[in-house]
């Protein structure tokens, strides 16, 4: 693997510039975390706790389209490896809970109706199988079990069309060069080409490309830090103004976009103390930074254990867009 990489420009290309329209999306935290009030459960917790009475992905995906936005992204596997589908690779998913729809299916389908872009989150960090990520021997056993699965989300998600997006994250975790990114971008990128791919703190320092750079830290010709992908991320930080748009890959430049990701209120995950949200002044300013330079805004909405959205967040979401009307991207 390894064949397939961006093409090095100073402008964006197709899928990134269908990206840049985009603009504005939903971020779906939603697990096993949601019944533990923990944002970063460890993968000892029983499949069992997770118990939604329902799954409505119709409900999401109907706020996030009246709310104006154009795609949403699911966090189908977080750091504690628990899978929102029935994975062949572990009997650690919905399959072995109490409720065991198929998440990815529900949501994925939902928004093929509803014409907006399905993305998807995907942990690299796995605590529940590759818990000890200091023994590098495990290393390629572990990149099997995550390729397989890409493979398997894939297979769920395509039949409903197209992944506009896929968010990775946890790569902190081992050093850079311990990852099979060239792997990852190739088996995503065979089968879906247009399919945006980023990496969580995706740009390092000249230094040390391993210690990630932040936004404002930033400098046109800094290096990748996990190559090949084409977009930046670094949650839940904005983007520097001017933000720099050209990066480094072996003594060559290639644009990259940013995506700012960032909670409506304090939690990724629904907590039962999570009850004080931003303004709307906060929002729309956060809207008008994140936006601009050609970047994108994609902001999270937890659901509840009832596996539904709450109703504060449909409300506030869809005061935003009241206020933003005009400023929205279009829908196709």
């Amino acid at each position: 693997m390894g064949t397939l990489e961006p093409v090095p420009s100073r402008e964006p290309s197709a899928g990134q510039r269908a990206q840049i329209a985009r603009r504005y999306g939903m971020f779906v935290h939603f697990g096993i975390n949601t019944f533990h009030d923990e944002e970063w459960t460890d993968g000892t917790k029983p499949p069992e706790s997770y118990a939604p009475p329902q799954i409505d992905a119709e409900q999401w995906v109907q706020a996030a389209a009246d709310a104006g936005m154009t795609f949403l992204v699911l966090v189908c596997k977080h750091h504690d490896g628990f899978c929102l589908w029935d994975s062949a690779q572990t009997r650690y998913s919905v399959a072995s809970s109490r409720s065991n729809t198929n998440v990815v299916d529900a949501v994925a389908a939902a928004c093929a109706r509803k014409k907006i872009g399905f993305g998807i989150y995907y942990s690299l960090w796995d605590r529940h199988h590759n818990a000890e990520t200091k023994d590098a021997s495990k290393d390629a056993a572990y990149d099997r079990l995550m390729l397989a699965q890409l493979e398997e989300l894939m297979d769920i998600a395509l039949r409903h069309g197209p992944v506009v997006e896929w968010w990775f994250d946890g790569g902190w975790e081992k050093p850079n060069t311990r990852w099979p990114v060239a792997g990852i971008y190739e088996t995503i990128k065979r089968r879906d080409a247009q399919s945006q791919i980023g990496i969580n703190w995706s740009i390092g320092l000249p230094e040390n490309i391993d210690k990630a750079a932040k936004p404002e830290q930033q400098r046109e010709g800094f290096p990748i830090r996990y190559f090949p992908s084409d977009f930046r991320l670094g949650d839940p930080l904005l983007p520097a103004d001017p933000d720099p748009k050209l990066f480094s890959h072996a003594g060559k430049l290639y644009y990259m976009p940013w995506e700012t990701t960032v909670c409506m209120s304090q939690k990724w995950f629904f907590n039962t103390q999570d009850t004080k949200y931003k303004t709307l002044d906060e929002l729309e300013a956060l809207y008008a930074r994140s936006t601009a330079q050609d970047n994108v805004l994609l902001l999270n909405c937890p659901p509840n254990r009832e596996g539904r959205m709450r109703a504060a967040d449909v409300k506030l979401l869809k005061d935003l867009a009241a206020r933003l009307k005009g400023k929205l991207p279009a829908r196709k």
